[in-house]
């Protein structure tokens, strides 16, 4: 359509490996903006709505799995198109009815700008609405990982923690984790980027499968 088309070139779509679109505004913990998780990681998912069953479940877990993510270094930050009192009542719920405290902020988006800046709104049935949308942001402020979700479907969150493992991982080993990589399972080795280089690889005893697929024992942190 037309209307779908003219709006969705306005919108900016962010960039893996480039700075993280600036954000700032009301939460349930007080006023944040992007910078004031500089220095450590970030874990910045919309829900479409409150008080809606896919997004308690994932709230849910998130919250039980909190320390796990500290542990990390790693801060959460929720975000819907719903008002921060809106988040008020709903954390409040889900403390009374599933048991579990959500003790990271969930930032409000009534005028849709933060949304718009990560290309979260998407159109559907001929109305634009938040998406369920994961960012995940380094300690330097740049976007190293984006999921997209349909509101069908729940998050993993042993996924995302999974891929921020393997994120802080390949950072500090200065290579690349296979698929289904886990922490504790061998890294591989980027590819060599010259003739000598790929010959080196060759004459490699232990994890060389061939020039271009090399393993790296795992190294613990």
């Amino acid at each position: 359509m037309p209307q779908q088309s003219s709006a969705s070139t306005l919108h900016p779509h962010p960039q893996l490996d480039a700075s993280a679109p600036y954000f700032e505004g009301r939460t349930t913990h007080g006023f944040r903006r992007l910078s004031d998780f500089a220095g450590h990681w970030l874990v910045f998912f919309a829900h479409p709505a409150d008080f809606t069953p896919v997004c308690a479940s994932e709230l849910v877990t998130f919250s039980r799995n909190i320390a796990d993510f500290t542990a990390l270094d790693c801060r959460l930050l929720g975000l819907s198109l719903d008002s921060v009192y809106s988040h008020l009542a709903w954390c409040e719920s889900i403390r009374e009815h599933f048991g579990v405290a959500v003790e990271f902020p969930i930032m409000e988006d009534v005028s849709r700008d933060i949304s718009r800046r990560y290309g979260m709104l998407h159109w559907r049935g001929g109305t634009e609405s938040d998406v369920r949308a994961l960012f995940i942001i380094d300690p330097r402020g740049t976007l190293r990982a984006m999921l997209y979700y349909p509101v069908t479907t729940g998050r993993s969150v042993a996924e995302v923690l999974r891929l921020l493992q393997a994120l802080q991982t390949a950072d500090r080993l200065h290579a690349v984790t296979p698929e289904g990589w886990k922490p504790g399972d061998a890294a591989v080795e980027p590819p060599p980027q010259t003739v000598a280089a790929a010959e080196a690889r060759r004459s490699l005893t232990y994890g060389c499968v061939d020039w271009y697929y090399y393993t790296r024992p795992a190294v613990s942190s």
